[in-house]
């Protein structure tokens, strides 16, 4: 199941860049449609997150914290647009970059399924999601808070 699990990971961040890219090409690009992109975005990761906690790659506290840090991150970014602001997408993990961690550790896991140092590897990169979200989280903020 875990090269379905990367494959849907893969899946869904080809389409996420080829929609926006697309809607832009064809002069199609509306709020409505980046509305509807964060909220697929935001359900997507749920997903992927809900599946690396409940499948026991990492204890639930760790989890609930990656969950937290994620939506934290993205809320943020999406508030210094509702300060007239613009998006901002800044930090040291944005979301193509926790899709493409959690894609090779998930290929990674189904190679490897052997723990190192008390967690597979999946694990791990909740752990890194975990920290690297909320750090991202307190970035955005310092950068909106200055620009108000």
């Amino acid at each position: 199941m875990l090269y379905a699990a990367a494959l849907m990971v893969l899946l869904n961040a080809i389409f996420d860049t080829a929609d926006g890219a697309l809607a832009r090409r064809i002069d199609k690009a509306n709020p409505k449609g980046d509305f509807l992109d964060h909220v697929i975005d935001r359900y997507a990761d749920m997903f992927f997150l809900g599946g690396i906690i409940f499948a026991g790659y990492a204890p639930w506290p760790v989890g609930l914290l990656a969950v937290i840090g994620v939506l934290l991150t993205s809320y943020i970014g999406t508030q210094a647009q509702a300060l007239q602001l613009g998006r901002y997408y800044g930090g040291i993990m944005g979301r193509a970059d926790r899709l493409t961690l959690i894609f090779l550790a998930t290929i990674g896991n189904a190679v490897y399924s052997n723990d190192l140092a008390g967690l597979p590897m999946l694990g791990w990169v909740l752990v890194a999601t975990m920290i690297s979200s909320h750090i991202t989280a307190l970035q955005r903020f310092a950068y909106i808070w200055k620009r108000l």
